[in-house]
């Protein structure tokens, strides 16, 4: 039971913190279905960053220095969708496709490159942060608890903050529903898509450390994130683009993750005799079947995935 709570509340934070990178993105008018190719980004950024840190690093020092790198990573990447989408008024799902499939194929190339010239016979696409991913945990009788739970937390209370209580969260969700008008008040669209868009990089690089270090103390760029980031935008949609609503969603579709890695630890679950795969596809299904019969009810912004143009007032 601890394991279950224990991975429910990691692949929750996972969920949550992408899921809010969507939800800037999206309040600002920009659709991120790039946020898969993000993730992997902002994880090979932290992964590399743990790898090549000198031994006796402290673990503040550690865990700092890493997250920086992978929200500075996903923001970098992050860029390329604002470029294309704001500037070049791009169609936003095709560039978010390209995204995703960019980042899986570039991390792997930049990992086996790095192996490569560390080691000519190692041709492999993995990234090992054994003693280094300890420094994320703090075991509470048997209950790891990951800074990460931490971080999510003032993540989600800061975003509802933000979105709902600043001058800037009004202006981004104001330009995300109706931009000519908030333009003709003065508010810049384009620099308030930027940020929204960059924000989201930010939190999906976060999003994408924290899941390769997850349970695991090493990472094969080759399997991405498994589809997670897909998953994120299902939590975002169920959440209705709210924080706090993504946050409960969030744990919603973390427990069935879960399950995956924590069935056998239940007798009557290993007595249906189900094969592993069932437990690994329930976290997907359920987000088909949880989108069939909820999305009617979900209201996107207004203006989300539509190019603004300044001259079209």
């Amino acid at each position: 039971m601890v394991l279950l709570i224990q991975y429910t509340l990691l692949f929750a934070c996972i969920l949550s913190l992408v899921a809010l990178g969507g939800c800037f993105s999206e309040h600002s008018g920009v659709i991120n279905l790039g946020l898969e190719g993000i993730m992997v980004m902002g994880a090979m950024g932290g992964a590399l960053t743990m790898k090549y840190l000198p031994n006796g690093t402290s673990a503040f020092v550690i865990v700092v220095v890493t997250i920086v790198a992978s929200v500075l990573l996903g923001l970098a990447y992050s860029a390329l969708l604002a470029v294309a989408a704001i500037h070049f008024k791009a169609d936003q799902t095709i560039v978010g496709t390209a995204l995703n499939m960019l980042g899986a194929a570039l991390a792997t190339v930049i990992v086996k490159s790095i192996n490569t010239i560390s080691n000519p016979d190692d041709h492999s696409s993995i990234v090992q942060y054994i003693e280094q991913k300890k420094a994320f945990i703090i075991n509470i009788n048997g209950f790891e608890f990951s800074w990460f739970m931490l971080i999510t937390v003032i993540v989600i209370i800061v975003s509802y903050v933000v979105l709902y209580k600043t001058k800037f969260g009004l202006r981004l969700m104001a330009c995300g529903e109706h931009p000519q008008a908030a333009d003709s008040v003065g508010i810049n669209v384009y620099k308030m898509r930027w940020a929204g868009v960059l924000i989201s990089g930010a939190l999906g690089g976060l999003g994408g450390i924290c899941y390769i270090t997850t349970g695991v103390s090493e990472w094969k760029f080759e399997y991405g994130v498994a589809g997670f980031g897909f998953l994120a935008l299902a939590v975002m949609i169920f959440g209705k683009w709210r924080p706090q609503n993504i946050a409960l969603a969030a744990l919603l579709f973390g427990f069935f993750r879960a399950l995956s890695n924590v069935y056998f630890g239940f007798d009557f679950l290993v007595n249906l005799n189900i094969p592993s795969g069932i437990y690994n596809m329930l976290p997907y299904v359920i987000s088909l079947i949880v989108l069939a019969f909820t999305s009617k009810q979900s209201r996107a912004p207004k203006a989300e995935g539509i190019p603004y143009d300044k001259g079209s007032r």
